[in-house]
C-alpha cells in the first residue's frame, strides 16, 4: 500500500493574503467615502442655490417679479417718467443646450448687433447661470412673431414683456431727473442683489439716483409648474411685488420748457425758487442731453461726442457750474456794511477809480468816468464798484465773509441732489491754508464786487435770491414736494428752516428798494427788462470777468474769443411785496448781465407769474395739486 503525500495548506500566507485584500477594500471605501463627501458638500453647500432651482426644473420654478418703478410728475401732475411696456429678448444660460449655436440661431432671425452680444456675454460671465439676462430690448412686433413661429428652435430663450423708462420730455430735465441704466458689474458690487431680483435697471444721476430706494419697490416672487424643456404649465403661487413710490416735484414742467427757450442756444443755467417754501419751480442747465439715449446703453461713439461737445451738454451747470458772482451780492455787500454800523446816509464819491492809502494801483470801476456822488441806493442802482472798495476795506475781509456765508454763499445749499459743491467764499485762513500766502487788503476790495476768489453756483445764487425775498428766512431749495405710495399716506420730505440771517427789517428794506430802483428807476442798470411789468420786481445785475485785464487796459469785448468774454448774471424776485419767485440767471460769456442776463430773467417770472394770457394769476400761495 503507497502511502499518499497530502501538502499542508499555508495558513500564515493565506492570512497575510486576506489581511492585504481587507485593508485594500478599507482604502477603497475611505477613498470612496471622501469622494461622496465632497460631491455632497459640493451639492449641498457650494452649489445649493444653483441646484435648489435644478432641482425642480421640471416641475416647479421660483421666478422673480420686478416691481414697477415709481414714476416721476411735474407740479402739476405732467408726467416726467414713465414706464412703457416693451418687449425684451431673455437667455437662461442653464437652459441653454449650447449658447454659442443658440445665439447664432437667435441671430437668424432677430437683428442682434455685435455691442448687445458683448454686453450680454459680460452679463453672463458675472450673474448665475440660471438668472435670465437680456440679449436685446425693443424687439419689433415682427421680431416677436418671428420668435414665437420658431420658438422650438431656441431652448434656453424666452421673449417677456417688460416695463421701461422713458422721459417724455427728452432733455428739458436730464439734469433735474438724471436717467436710469442697465444693472453692470460695479453696480453689483455695491448692491443688495436680493432687491435687484429681477430687474435690470437702476437710477444714475438727479432725481433717480437720490431717491432709488424709493422709486425702486420690493421684489415679488411666483412659483410656476414647468415641463422638461422649461415651459411654463401654470402658476402655482405668487408674493406680489410692491412698487415704488411716485414721485412729485416742485418743478413747473412748462417754465422749465420756457425757461431753456429764452437761453436759446446759449450756455448757462436758470434758477427759479418759490420763496415762501423753497420749492424749486426751474432747474435749467443749457445745454442738454435726451436721458432716453441712456436707458438701454449710448453707444461709445455718441457718448464720446457728448463728452468732447466743447459745449459740455453732460455738465450740469445748474448745480455744479462755479462762477464768480459778480456784482450781483453787492446788495448783501450794502446790508454786510449796515449791520456793522455803515452810515445809511453816507455817499462816496466816486471819480472811476479807488486807491488803497500808499499804493498806487487803482482799482477801477466798470464805468470809466465814475459815478459821481454815491448813496448806497444809488450804489445798488448804478452797480457802482467805487461804492462796494470803499465799504469793503471798510469792513475787512473777516467781517464781510462771515455775514456773506449766512446766505449760503460758499455753502452747499442743500438742495436734495448728490453731488452739490460748496463753491468758495474766501477768507484769510482759506487762502493760508491752501495757497499758503497772506490775505492782501486789495483781495478784499475785489471780493466786495464779487470778484477774485469768490465763486458760486447757479442754485447758491437762487437760495441767496429767496433769502433777501424773504427778509432772512432761509429755506433748503427742495426738487420733491411729496412721495405718493398706494393708498398709503403721502411723505414729505423735512424742508429745513436754516438760520435766519441777522438783519433789521429796516435794512432789509433799503437793500431790497436799492434793488427795485435797479429794474424801474430811471438810470438803473436792468430799467429796459423792468418796462411795462405788471408787477414790481428787485432785481441786481452782474458781470464777471473770464480773463483779467490789465492796469491802464480797457475791455474790449472784440478781441476776445467767444470762451473769454465775461459772464453775464441777472438775480431778481417779484411781486417785491409778497414774492412768489426768485430767479438767478448765468449765461455764460454772454458779456453783459442787464442785456442778456435779465432779459431771461422778465420772461421767466411773467411767464411764472402771467401765464401766455397774460393776465396775473398768482394772488395767492402757490399751491401743488392734490393727487
Amino acid at each position: 500500500m503507497v502511502k499518499e503525500n497530502i501538502q499542508l495548506k499555508d495558513y500564515l500566507r493565506e492570512t497575510n493574503l486576506i489581511h492585504a485584500r481587507l485593508v485594500a477594500l478599507v482604502v477603497l471605501l475611505v477613498i470612496l467615502s471622501l469622494i461622496l463627501i465632497s460631491r455632497i458638500w459640493f451639492l449641498q453647500i457650494s452649489s445649493h442655490q444653483k441646484f435648489e432651482v435644478l432641482s425642480k426644473d421640471n416641475r416647479v420654478r421660483l421666478v422673480p417679479v420686478p416691481p414697477v418703478r415709481g414714476q416721476i410728475f411735474d407740479r402739476n401732475g405732467k408726467v416726467l417718467a414713465e414706464n412703457i411696456p416693451v418687449f425684451t429678448l431673455e437667455i437662461t444660460p442653464d437652459d441653454a443646450d449650447d449658447l454659442s449655436s443658440l445665439l447664432d440661431e437667435l441671430a437668424r432671425f432677430i437683428a442682434l448687433t455685435p455691442t448687445e452680444i458683448a454686453k450680454f456675454k459680460s452679463l453672463v460671465r458675472g450673474r448665475p447661470g440660471f438668472q435670465s439676462q437680456v440679449l436685446k430690448v425693443n424687439l419689433t412686433d415682427q421680431e416677436v412673431a418671428r420668435f414665437l413661429v420658431n420658438k422650438h428652435r431656441f431652448r434656453g430663450a424666452e421673449v417677456q414683456p417688460r416695463l421701461q423708462r422713458n422721459y417724455p420730455y427728452g432733455g428739458e430735465l436730464a439734469h433735474v431727473l438724471g436717467y436710469v441704466a442697465r444693472i453692470n458689474q460695479r453696480d453689483l458690487d455695491k448692491i443688495d442683489r436680493n432687491a435687484y431680483k429681477g430687474t435690470q435697471y437702476i437710477g444714475r444721476l438727479g432725481i433717480e439716483a437720490k431717491y432709488e430706494e424709493m422709486l425702486l419697490g420690493k421684489v415679488g416672487f411666483e412659483q410656476v409648474e414647468t415641463n422638461a424643456h422649461g415651459q411654463r404649465v401654470r402658476q402655482l403661487d405668487l408674493t406680489p411685488p410692491v412698487s415704488g413710490h411716485d414721485i412729485y416735484l416742485n418743478i413747473d414742467a412748462d417754465l422749465q420748457v420756457k425757461a431753456r427757450e429764452y437761453l436759446a442756444d446759449r450756455r448757462g443755467a436758470v434758477i427759479a425758487i418759490e420763496p415762501e417754501t423753497g420749492g424749486v419751480l426751474a432747474f435749467v442747465s443749457n445745454p442738454v442731453y435726451d436721458s432716453n439715449k441712456f436707458v438701454n446703453g449710448i453707444g461709445h461713439r455718441e457718448y464720446n461726442q457728448l463728452r468732447d461737445d466743447i459745449n459740455r451738454p453732460l455738465l450740469n451747470r445748474a448745480l455744479n457750474g462755479r462762477y464768480a458772482p459778480g456784482s450781483t451780492i453787492k446788495g448783501l455787500v450794502s446790508l454786510a456794511a449796515l449791520e456793522q454800523g455803515w452810515n445809511k446816509n453816507a455817499s462816496v464819491l466816486c471819480p472811476g477809480y479807488y486807491t488803497l492809502s500808499g499804493s498806487s494801483h487803482r482799482y477801477r470801476c466798470w464805468k470809466r468816468s465814475g459815478h459821481g456822488s454815491m448813496s448806497m441806493i444809488e450804489s445798488i442802482k448804478h452797480s457802482c464798484d467805487i461804492y462796494y472798495y470803499q465799504i469793503a476795506n471798510w469792513m475787512g475781509i473777516d467781517k464781510m465773509q462771515t455775514y456773506l456765508r449766512q446766505f449760503g454763499l460758499g455753502n452747499r445749499t442743500g438742495i436734495d441732489l448728490s453731488g452739490e459743491p460748496s463753491a468758495l467764499m474766501p477768507s484769510r485762513e482759506w487762502k493760508k491754508r491752501v495757497k499758503g500766502e497772506p490775505w492782501y487788503p486789495g483781495e478784499t476790495l475785489i471780493t466786495g464786487i464779487g470778484q477774485g476768489f469768490t465763486l458760486t453756483t447757479p442754485i447758491q445764487l437762487g437760495a441767496m435770491t429767496a433769502t433777501i425775498a424773504n427778509r432772512g428766512k432761509r429755506k433748503e431749495p427742495r426738487l420733491v414736494n411729496r412721495l405718493v405710495s398706494g393708498s398709503s399716506a403721502p411723505i414729505v420730505p423735512n424742508t429745513n428752516q436754516l438760520q435766519e440771517v441777522n438783519a433789521s427789517a429796516e435794512n432789509f428794506d433799503r437793500i431790497i428798494e436799492g434793488m427795485r430802483a435797479v429794474v424801474e428807476s430811471p438810470g438803473g442798470t436792468a430799467l429796459s427788462s423792468g418796462l411795462n411789468a405788471k408787477y414790481s420786481i428787485a432785481g441786481k445785475t452782474g458781470t464777471a470777468q473770464v480773463v483779467g485785464i490789465p492796469q491802464g487796459e480797457k475791455y474790449d469785448e472784440s478781441k476776445l474769443s467767444e470762451f473769454q468774454k465775461d459772464h453775464a448774471l441777472f438775480v431778481s424776485f417779484a411781486p417785491v411785496e409778497l414774492p412768489k419767485i426768485a430767479v438767478a440767471v448765468v449765461v455764460e460769456n454772454g458779456g453783459s448781465g442787464s442785456s442778456v442776463a435779465a432779459p431771461v430773467a422778465r420772461k421767466v417770472m411773467d411767464y411764472y407769474l402771467l401765464g401766455e394770457d397774460g393776465e396775473y394769476k398768482h394772488n395767492s400761495s402757490t399751491a401743488l395739486l392734490d393727487q
